[in-house]
């Protein structure tokens, strides 16, 4: 095993088969799983109204006719049978005469074709491959179902994506499952895509109308378990942010969401499960360290195997990574069709695992600059990643020169005392939805909107809780209550303009921890989340990148906009401050 980038096999002793293409007998029976719906042509896709026939043979020596033409309510399909006389030769002897496909032929009158071999088009020959891996397709925005892709790998190692169209996926998908091995009668060849792709070869298998997919059991031929692609440090630099090539990654663990490795880590499944993302640093032998993200499902699958692991696992592949840089530093992220295994999952785990207690010099070295900090971005970088298709909740530090503090609007709310959520009118009292309460406290949290700029680009801010308190010194509780007790006449719904200790932060520059939110990539607000303010000449403070963020019923109200409108006069020692001049510094 090496960080070269070269492919390299795991699961796969047997000696390299020819490849020459050729139909291996099959001591099993065939199981056929079933068809899609029949058409008059081999287009892909679209709907059909007639049913394929699917044959298959019973121990007896009938052959049954199985039609899937109905569902129940839930969506399965209802399978009709009729048992009729065969000879034991599976041919069109036993489709009616109204089915336009082909039933499965016997496999020596089949020619098998090798995956190098698929071109573009239909085909109809039979494929025999390994399932290794499936995922659902699905549109980034509005997360319609486009189909099932597939991994699949054959007899001679070469690995190619397949597709399975929405519409035939439930004719599929109970009888599928990674690891297994199948033939498929034919099939259509796509071209595969050229973006985040996943295997090498131009094209696809894609299931057509007319397909036949039938467990291959018994088999004499050995399917290799998987293949991988894997990368280095160097080779993900080059592919970064050109959204092309997915490729896999071999290394050690140096930190897991900041802690270093050792005996007492314990992740925090209540943080992984609700941000669904791990941040790992990971570094092959003895290169460059990097960050790796894993989202979603490959964040869960983390978590689980680690636990199962008892903390111990040093050894981590994942696959399909799609590599980025964000503000400088190169991170691997996972994506949709990724997967992860630790320490002894695979042979090529084990084979790194072995490597690394040979060399527990340089794997358990934990280098000053690798230390967990939040990433450094500029306003520009940030809204460029919000506009990212694969873009994900994430915090980053940005260090921005405060222009404006916005006017006109509400810069605080009441929230409950204890839990800080924004508390609700009752008829005679103030209740929280979160703790359960219906008589609580109500205390003031800042949701104030700033105007903020850097060398280049703008953009607004919203400080939330602690952040405010942070950048003013003052907390909003007590703005609040000595603005009323100087205007007692003012009934409580009267709208507190914007404070003194706000206003003098204009000018000032400081270092901010931002939270882009699933608001901010949907589109709903541009506004980002401030959860923590840092001094500027204090570099080495960690931040905490949770902190006290308000919790969803504040942020509510940070969704549905803070009113941009013309900013009113606030009183300042006598002058007053007008919104027509946004930029200009304040000292002090």
């Amino acid at each position: 095993m090496s960080s070269n980038g070269k492919s390299t096999r795991s699961g796969d002793s047997t000696s390299e088969k020819p490849k020459g293409v050729q139909a291996e007998p099959c001591s099993g029976p065939i199981n056929p799983i079933g068809t899609a719906c029949i058409s008059s042509s081999l287009s892909i896709g679209e709907p059909h109204s007639k049913q394929a026939k699917v044959v298959a043979s019973d121990s007896s020596g009938q052959t049954k006719l199985i039609v899937p033409n109905s569902k129940n309510p839930r969506g399965t399909t209802i399978h009709r049978s009729k048992t009729v006389l065969s000879s034991g030769v599976r041919g069109k002897a036993g489709v009616s005469s109204g089915f336009r496909g082909k039933a499965i032929v016997s496999a020596k009158d089949t020619e098998v074709v090798a995956f190098k071999d698929v071109k573009y088009g239909p085909h109809e020959g039979e494929l025999r491959f390994r399932l290794i891996h499936f995922w659902e397709s699905r549109n980034v925005e509005t997360k319609v179902l486009f189909g099932l892709e597939m991994l699949l790998i054959d007899q001679e190692a070469t690995v190619i994506q397949g597709f399975i169209p929405s519409g035939r996926i439930d004719t599929y998908l109970p009888h599928m499952k990674s690891g297994g091995i199948y033939r498929l009668n034919t099939f259509f060849g796509s071209n595969n895509k050229t973006l985040y792709r996943v295997a090498e070869p131009r094209f696809t298998i894609t299931f057509s109308s007319t397909s036949v997919l039938s467990e291959l059991e018994d088999s004499a031929v050995s399917f290799p378990e998987d293949r991988f692609r894997f990368h280095g440090y160097e080779e993900f630099d080059a592919a970064c942010d050109l959204r092309g090539d997915l490729y896999d990654f071999v290394g050690h663990i140096k930190l897991v969401n900041g802690q270093v490795l050792s005996d007492r880590l314990v992740l925090d499944d209540a943080k992984i499960a609700s941000s669904r993302q791990v941040l790992l640093h990971v570094q092959t032998h003895d290169g460059p360290v990097m960050k790796m993200y894993l989202w979603d499902q490959a964040a869960s699958d983390f978590r689980e195997k680690f636990k199962a692991s008892g903390g111990t696992a040093r050894v981590i592949l994942v696959t399909t990574l799609n590599p980025k840089r964000f503000g400088g530093a190169l991170a691997i992220s996972s994506m949709t069709p990724s997967r992860v295994f630790l320490d002894t999952d695979v042979q090529a785990t084990r084979e790194y695992l072995t490597w690394m207690n040979t060399n527990l010099a340089v794997a358990n070295r934990v280098d000053a600059d690798i230390v967990t900090k939040t990433e450094t971005v500029t306003i520009g970088d940030l809204l460029s990643y919000m506009k990212q298709e694969d873009a994900k909740v994430a915090w980053f530090e940005c260090i921005a020169t405060i222009s404006d503090v916005v006017h006109g609007s509400s810069w605080y709310y009441i929230g409950c005392g204890g839990c800080h959520t924004k508390a609700t009118k009752g008829p005679t009292t103030l209740m929280c939805k979160k703790c359960g309460k219906t008589d609580i406290v109500g205390v003031a949290q800042y949701l104030a909107k700033i105007s903020v700029y850097d060398h280049d680009d703008e953009a607004s801010f919203v400080l939330l809780g602690d952040a405010g308190r942070e950048l003013s010194g003052k907390k909003a509780s007590d703005l609040v209550e000595s603005y009323f007790e100087a205007n007692e006449s003012l009934g409580g719904d009267h709208l507190v303009p914007v404070p003194q200790a706000l206003i003098d932060t204009i000018g000032e520059t400081r270092r901010f921890i931002v939270k882009v939110s699933t608001h901010n990539l949907t589109g709903k607000t541009r506004a980002l989340t401030v959860t923590k303010v840092l001094p500027l000449e204090d570099p080495e403070v960690e931040a905490d990148l949770e902190g006290d963020v308000i919790v969803p019923e504040a942020q509510e109200t940070l969704e549905k906009g803070i009113d941009d409108g013309p900013s009113t006069c606030v009183k300042r020692a006598g002058d007053c401050v007008e919104a027509e001049d946004p930029k200009r510094s304040r000292s002090g």
